[in-house]
């Protein structure tokens, strides 16, 4: 037996120009090979290597049985295509067993190889031809800040441009394809929540793939020595390894794990067990330094362990020996939490603190721009306002009545301001540190102070700070040596922390850091193109190693209102661990609400400082790249100056041996951390694998929401190095060459015009589209620079949920809703199609948030909504619902409020009226749409990997 995944029948075959006069590739293909899985060669599509048989077909929900009895018939009710007409997909079927056909002949077009670091090294050919052809709507350039729909699109000549054809060549008219006859995202969404929502998850199973992101499950963790994994900390791009690095190759499948170890979880799970095994510290593998795990084997009646690693034998401390039952199992299996559990902590002892020394609680430095626009804008007397409740609510561990954080203040323009809050004093003292070439703390007692403690004096200075600056005419500011005294202050209280730096423009005076203007758009579509992403060197990098070294975490609050050089500016945030929140051209009354929010959510996030992550596997492969807001001076250890409870690191795993079925793979990730308390830990997740020698069982495995967030990082971190042509290149090639792959060596016997997706991956493509249309990859001179670096440095630490959301945003109804039900409308696809004049609908990607509204909208919902007789008396920009009193209104604003509150990013909501001059905002993120600027719709660009996979099966 075989398996068949999603079918698409015509019209992939119809590669002439009638089919909308589409390309034959995405650009001329590399003259050498751009990457390779492992470095390997070029890879033709030859037939599995001996001993990998194709196994069973697994039941998928899409398939339905029929026999294979030739290409299919147009399905009921569809008439027959003229060529050039887009027919829907027809159903999945499962057909008999299909061997590949002897000698077949490897693949035309260009090398396609496999991915296991798809985008190293520099750039190895020239970019395409530049070039942004077609500028928007008057008037309507691309907004800031605005993620994951459709941006600028790619253009004639670019990689990835779907040009219309010539009018001489166009064909007959093309009927317009029904939407509901190929994948759906939304369906896919719909289906795992019925079959897995509400469920428990038990975690007893190797290899079992989990409910999708997007699915409300309970996780029972119950671990035993062949299966461990919490999907809340870890998930994989498939979890079913190919054995051997060669069916690595040939099927490119990334190997690949995207971990948070400090995910939230939710409150009806129970948080990790502390387990605390004294002076002696946790019981490691004397080889490979392993952790005592559920994968470690005790033998020789309990005084020695094997480590399930590195095989390694080791001896039981004596102060950790128990007996074993009859099944060679500790009796003490199901007390212990590291022999039962698949993640829980240790209290880590002095061997591993810096200089063994134990660690003090860590402390907060608020960092306010009084320049002029800062003042003028009432920015710093809002920031101000907020900090004297806020500070009431920094985070602590559960049992504590008070935080043990300690917070500081400075406030800076061309020189830096320090304050003395100590308790003692009736009022707050400033102390000013003009030379910012040699930076050092003016005060050490009194600057970091226990808020509590310190309360009244903190808020009488926070009251004085807008006044002391109000008649400011200052507007040069510095950056670098504000962050350079956050790491001096750190240095000398001997504790890690975080800033928080409030700045509003392009650090312009003289001092180290000092930035100059470089947003050149002629580099745009050239090979110089990537140096707008790469930060400007010297001061920016050393402070990047010393902010880790010391532990200090930087979050930056951007209020900018022209270019900055983010790129240069968030470099030391993105190495450690912080986070970049932009607000273009901030007004306080449109904007006030959407920032204090994100204020809020970043002060009280779950965090932890001094982190040090490692990833060890089992025998057979290893940890090799590492994606994230991290620094690394090593090949193998992880450091983040801090990393809160949203971060994520991608882990890109590489063959170096055979893998056995028998044993499977094993993967542990250890986080050493400082918690809030100043305490020591060692959080610990284990995982475990299948592997296998069929590559249907490695298509079978997948999770698309972990693949695309490994080619998201993969690509962005290309684009530091290469030509945004040849990584749009790559992302097309490897999806051809994965879906190529599996219908020529998994699927059954089908038409040659049939495009068969795997059951696991059939909306990938709806994924990679839309991934291809975000800012950092669309080479645009409409789209600002600082714009597109923002969402670079934002990807790179999100975990898999933010990325499927991001990239496929919820399109929810509400017009039709039931405002008694307790359960929000289920979303629809994200497609103009699915709009109607009469209807209202909120869109929201985890950034940011619209409510369309029709023009048709009954007077009814106008009224219930907005108070208003019809929807025509709505007038200008509105950012806020107002308070009515009815179920449909209060609805409404539950739906929003609920959103708000989950998502990681505070969510600015925008209404918008159809075929206002704003709506064409929200139209960029209906990602199944062309894009404003031509863009390939979801059916053309699976109509154009179809045409891909033909000519490397040819």
């Amino acid at each position: 037996m075989s398996q068949q995944g999603y079918v698409a029948a015509p019209p992939y075959s119809q590669a002439q120009p009638g089919m909308g006069g589409y390309q034959a590739g995405f650009g001329p293909g590399p003259a050498q090979p751009l990457y390779g899985h492992y470095g390997g060669p070029p890879q033709a599509f030859n037939g599995p290597p001996a001993g990998a048989m194709q196994s069973p077909p697994p039941p998928t929900s899409s398939v339905a049985q029929q026999p294979f009895q030739g290409p299919p018939p147009p399905a009921i009710g569809q008439p027959q295509m003229a060529p050039g007409q887009h027919p829907p997909l027809m159903s999945a079927q499962m057909s008999p067993p299909l061997s590949p056909p002897a000698g077949m002949p490897p693949m035309a077009g260009p090398p396609m190889t496999g991915m296991s670091r798809p985008f190293p090294g520099p750039p190895q050919h020239p970019a395409g031809p530049a070039g942004f052809q077609q500028p928007g709507p008057a008037g309507f350039p691309p907004q800031a800040g605005q993620f994951g729909g459709h941006m600028a699109g790619p253009q004639p000549g670019m990689p990835g441009a779907f040009p219309a054809a010539p009018a001489s060549m166009a064909g007959p008219p093309q009927k317009k394809m029904d939407l509901d006859s190929i994948p759906s995202t939304t369906q896919v969404i719909q289906d795992d929540r019925v079959q897995h929502g509400g469920q428990i998850f038990c975690t007893n199973t190797r290899g079992q793939v989990p409910p999708l992101v997007t699915t409300d499950f309970t996780v029972q963790d119950q671990g035993t020595n062949i299966s461990i994994f919490c999907p809340r900390f870890m998930r994989c791009t498939t979890y079913s390894l190919p054995c051997t690095a060669e069916l690595a190759k040939q099927c490119q499948v990334p190997l690949a794990a995207v971990i948070k170890p400090l995910a939230r979880l939710p409150k009806k799970e129970t948080p990790l067990c502390v387990v605390n095994h004294g002076d002696s510290g946790p019981v490691r593998c004397n080889r490979c330094k392993a952790y005592m795990c559920p994968f470690m084997q005790f033998i020789d009646g309990g005084r020695r362990f094997q480590c399930g690693f590195c095989s390694c034998v080791n001896e039981v401390p004596d102060s950790y020996f128990q007996h074993l039952d009859h099944l060679g199992r500790r009796v003490d299996l199901y007390q212990r939490p590291e022999l039962s559990l698949g993640s829980y902590e240790f209290e880590a002892t002095i061997d591993y603190c810096k200089k063994n020394h134990p660690p003090n609680p860590p402390a907060y430095i608020f960092m306010i721009d009084v320049s002029y626009n800062n003042i003028k804008s009432g920015l710093v007397k809002m920031i101000c306002e907020e900090l004297k409740t806020l500070l009431e609510k920094l985070p602590r561990e559960e049992g504590m009545e008070n935080s043990p954080i300690k917070v500081g203040f400075v406030t800076y323009n061309k020189v830096l301001h320090f304050y003395n809050v100590k308790s003692s004093l009736a009022q707050p003292q400033m102390m000013v540190v003009s030379d910012t070439a040699e930076m050092f703390i003016p005060l050490l007692d009194g600057f970091l102070v226990n808020y509590q403690e310190s309360s009244a004096v903190i808020a009488n200075l926070l009251g004085q700070i807008p006044d002391m600056f109000a008649d400011t005419n200052e507007s040069e500011t510095v950056f670098a040596p504000v962050i350079q005294a956050g790491v001096e202050a750190f240095k000398a209280a001997e504790c890690s922390g975080k800033l928080f730096i409030f700045h509003s423009s392009m650090p312009t005076a003289d001092a180290p850091g000092r930035l100059k203007n470089r947003d050149d758009k002629k580099l745009v579509n050239t090979e110089k193109e990537k140096t707008l992403f790469q930060p400007q060197k010297s001061v920016y990098e050393q402070l990047s190693k010393d902010c880790v070294l010391t532990g200090c975490c930087v979050d930056l609050f951007l209020f900018p209102s022209q270019y900055v050089d983010l790129a240069s500016m968030a470099d030391v945030t993105s190495h450690t661990g912080g986070s970049v929140y932009k607000y273009n051209n901030f007004l306080m009354a449109k904007d006030g609400e959407h920032f204090l929010r994100d204020l809020r959510k970043d002060v009280q996030k779950s965090i932890g400082f001094e982190a040090v992550m490692r990833v060890r596997t089992s025998t057979g492969f290893r940890a090799t790249d590492f994606y994230g807001a991290i620094h690394m001076n090593n090949t193998t250890d992880v450091e983040m100056a801090a990393v809160d409870c949203d971060k994520a690191v991608t882990v890109e795993f590489k063959h170096d041996d055979t893998l056995s079925v028998e044993s499977g793979a094993l993967i542990q990730c250890a986080l050493l951390y400082t918690t809030i308390s100043g305490q020591r830990r060692l959080r610990i997740h284990n995982l475990s694998l299948n592997c296998s020698s069929q590559l249907s069982e490695v298509y079978r495995s997948s999770e698309t929401d972990s693949l695309i967030n490994f080619f998201a990082k993969s690509a962005y971190r290309a684009i530091l190095n290469q030509p945004i042509k040849t990584v749009r290149e790559i992302l097309v090639s490897q999806t051809a060459h994965m879906l190529a792959c599996y219908k020529k060596n998994c699927a059954g016997p089908s038409a040659a015009s049939q495009l068969i997706l795997p059951d696991a991956m059939k909306v990938f493509p709806v994924y990679m589209n839309s991934l291809m249309k975000t800012a950092p990859l669309v080479g645009s001179t409409e789209l600002p620079t600082d714009d597109r670096a923002h969402q670079r440095l934002l990807v790179m630490s999100l975990g898999v949920e933010d990325t499927q959301l991001m990239l496929y945003p919820r399109l929810i109804p509400l017009h039709s809703m039931d405002a008694n039900s307790e359960e929000p409308p289920a979303p629809v696809r994200c497609s103009e199609e699915r709009l109607c004049e009469s209807g209202i609908f909120l869109l929201e990607n985890g950034h940011v948030m619209f409510l369309w509204l029709g023009q048709a909208i009954s007077p009814d919902h106008a009224q219930k909504i907005f108070n208003v007789p019809s929807i025509s008396h709505l007038q200008g920009h509105m950012s806020t619902l107002p308070e009515v009193d009815n179920p449909l209104s209060r609805k409404i604003r539950s739906i929003i409020s609920s959103l708000q509150e989950k998502r990681s990013n505070s969510l600015k909501l925008q209404i918008v009226q159809q075929r206002d001059k704003a709506e064409l905002l929200f139209r960029q993120f209906l990602v199944e749409d062309k894009g404003l600027y031509g863009s390939a719709s979801y059916m053309d660009f699976l109509c154009y990997i179809y045409r891909e996979i033909r000519q490397l099966l040819t």
